[in-house]
């Protein structure tokens, strides 16, 4: 089992201000399980850390993944073919290649849980291996 994280709860770690900070924090550091990034939302964070914050703040960041704080979930080309199906899916929804990216590897993984603040989307996408994800935090 891991935590698998999505952009939001990332960046509103490393954004002291954000209102999200807070509960993010509280729940990647209460976390017991490996935490798991997939490699899209790496992209996200870096692009809002850069408009929002400063370079520095993503420097950190990598330290801690490289260090192993987080393990980075590479899509494999399986991935890209249930992403490219999620997108045709959800085309009139605004689901995105990040999001479809996100839910590929919570699928492949086989996790019922995703740490997300973006309960809309992802509480619309209705995933291969359980009825609904239940997403963190709640």
């Amino acid at each position: 089992m891991a935590l698998i994280l999505d952009t939001g709860p990332v960046y509103a770690l490393l954004d002291r201000d954000d209102l999200d900070h807070a509960v993010s924090r509280q729940l990647i550091e209460s976390a017991v399980e490996p935490l798991v990034i997939p490699a899209p939302v790496l992209v996200e964070v870096d692009y809002l850390v850069r408009i929002r914050l400063h370079a520095g703040v993503m420097i950190s960041f990598l330290d801690d993944v490289v260090e192993n704080a987080y393990s980075i979930e590479e899509l494999r080309a399986e991935d890209y073919r249930r992403v490219r199906e999620l997108c045709d899916l959800y085309s009139d929804s605004d689901i995105g290649f990040v999001d479809a990216a996100v839910l590929a590897v919570v699928e492949r993984l086989n996790e019922p849980k995703l740490a997300t603040l973006d309960h809309r989307h992802f509480g619309m996408l209705r995933p291969r291996h359980v009825d609904a994800l239940r997403l963190l935090p709640d």
